[in-house]
């Protein structure tokens, strides 16, 4: 869970002055706000919380981003996407949402804006993939420029995505592994949020498989060469993980459908023993309920060996219909 590193009340969650080496110095909000590098290596790294009060008309008026770009970093669209404007990029992704009680699929959406020095990236929920690339500029082996920390953003989005699809898999196999009969009800369950999952997860990796090849093919020139080769392989491994998520969902469809076949199989095997013994018990029925009107004349009535002759007759009826069902391969 994050947690601020600045003074209360403002957007600031946490800041780093880059200083190209792979390490950072924190920076406070008041230091934010008339910032300039030291050195031509030094980068601006700001993670800012964008439903706080004022964020938009900062961003405006500190650092005249275009009202539209302002609109777009603050607002609740999150369908990934990503575009070049001069010499910046603005880019909105999403990654996985790992907060307690929350699903999967319920993606949690971070802008991104960089104009080469500085680096601007903002969220509503908690997100734990800037906490990673933050802890690795505090032990010193982080990106050393805005490029180097786009891509290691991308990459840690990419990395918790897997394991998301891992998880999946894993209860896919408990699944197969599981005793269909006796758990069909619970097993249809998983597999039911597991197809969902899915679904969802390819919805919104789509896009951004798309966003992240605008960036690798159309970011500005200093976004440079080693970045862009950085980010093809984000994008390869992205695109595996999008195989990997259709496996999945083969695979839960598989399951689903032997769920289905085993119910289907079941309730013909019951209709069949019905039907079965109601072709056994229906000529019987038939006798006693002759024999059994209440109209005279009825043949043995006063008779005391009749009963066990029709216990007899009906047994025989039995033994009969029992043999021609055999020979016709019914039983």
């Amino acid at each position: 869970m994050e947690r601020h590193d600045t003074e209360a009340g403002t957007p600031l969650l946490f800041a780093r002055v880059l200083d190209g080496a792979g390490g950072g110095r924190p920076i406070d909000w008041a230091g934010v706000q008339d910032w300039q590098p030291a050195n031509t290596d030094e980068v601006l790294w700001l993670h800012l919380c964008r439903d706080r009060e004022g964020v938009y008309d900062w961003l405006q008026e500190v650092m005249a981003i275009p009202e539209p770009t302002a609109e777009l970093l603050t607002s609740n669209e999150t369908r990934p996407r990503a575009f070049r404007e001069g010499n910046t990029l603005v880019a909105t992704l999403r990654g996985i949402n790992f907060n307690p009680g929350a699903e999967p699929e319920d993606m949690v959406s971070m802008q991104l804006w960089s104009d080469g020095k500085r680096l601007i990236t903002l969220r509503r929920q908690p997100l734990q993939t800037p906490r990673d690339t933050l802890a690795e500029i505090d032990r010193g082996r982080g990106p050393g420029d805005a490029g180097a920390l786009i891509t290691s953003l991308t990459e840690h989005m990419i990395a918790r995505m897997n394991q998301s699809i891992v998880d999946m898999n894993a209860h896919i196999d408990e699944c197969e592994a599981a005793d269909l009969d006796e758990e069909a009800d619970e097993t249809l369950d998983k597999i039911t949020t597991i197809r969902r999952n899915c679904l969802a997860l390819k919805r919104h990796m789509g896009p951004q498989h798309a966003a992240f090849e605008m960036i690798s093919r159309d970011a500005p020139g200093w976004f440079e060469d080693h970045d862009r080769r950085e980010m093809a392989e984000t994008i390869d491994r992205l695109r595996r993980y999008l195989d990997d998520i259709d496996i999945s969902k083969e695979s839960a469809v598989v399951l689903m459908d032997e769920l289905r076949a085993r119910a289907v199989a079941s309730s013909d095997r019951t209709n069949y023993i019905l039907t079965i013994v109601a072709a056994i018990f229906l000529p019987l029925g038939f006798l006693t309920g002759l024999l059994g009107i209440n109209v005279g004349g009825i043949p043995g009535v006063n008779d005391g060996d009749a009963f066990w002759i029709v216990v007899a007759l009906c047994l025989a009826i039995l033994v009969a219909q029992l043999v021609f069902f055999w020979k016709w391969k019914w039983l």
